[in-house]
């Protein structure tokens, strides 16, 4: 593996635990390391990603929060799909908004995202979902829930050398409460995430 792939590799890794830190609140988190070999087909891009979904069904709050580099191609959209039929693997639609996240950067092969939606809009949601699930958000945010804590979700990040998906990773329910390395972790992890965030504005990808 190549340093900096290392480099990101790392900071990846750093960027879960840093926010798994941060949401030992009452709504879930459930976070995902996304690479290309954890695609359907699988793929050697070279690209890192991690992600971070918390997600609280009683106040319809769901935070979606990604940092990635290293993509061959670039960005062309991300969501969570849900549901597969067996965890951690197969393939299932996109499950939240489409053509893709609102604001997601796009056209680049490093970047960081950060998004909070309501669950109670319809807007939220990809309409063949709410079709799937009675319908309604309800049903929607019943089923997401029930892929997300059976490990039957996943973020993908697609990109214009891999329409299908380039990275992507399937979400887990996190630690509540980090281990003590956890916490120096979390010192490393959020400059990590305000680095990437601070390149995308600053600058083309790298």
């Amino acid at each position: 593996m190549k340093p900096r792939t290392r480099q990101w590799v790392a900071a990846a890794a750093l960027l879960c635990a840093g926010m798994a830190a941060f949401n030992a609140a009452s709504a879930a988190t459930y976070t995902a390391i996304l690479t290309g070999p954890k695609e359907d087909p699988a793929n050697t891009s070279p690209g890192i990603g991690a992600a971070s979904v918390k997600y609280d069904p009683t106040t319809h709050v769901l935070e979606v929060g990604a940092a990635f580099a290293g993509l061959l191609g670039e960005s062309s959209a991300a969501h969570i799909h849900c549901c597969t039929t067996a965890p951690g693997a197969g393939l299932a639609g996109v499950a939240t908004e489409t053509p893709t996240f609102s604001d997601f950067p796009l056209g680049v092969q490093t970047g960081a995202y950060h998004h909070i939606y309501d669950t109670s809009l319809t807007s939220s949601w990809n309409p063949a979902f709410l079709s799937a699930n009675g319908g309604s958000t309800t049903g929607a945010e019943a089923a997401l829930l029930a892929g997300l804590n059976s490990g039957r979700a996943y973020l993908n990040i697609h990109s214009t050398l891999y329409p299908g998906g380039e990275i992507r990773g399937f979400l887990a329910l996190a630690t509540p409460v980090p281990e003590p390395a956890g916490f120096a972790m979390l010192g490393l992890g959020l400059p990590a995430v305000l680095l990437l965030a601070r390149r995308r504005k600053s600058g083309p990808a790298i």
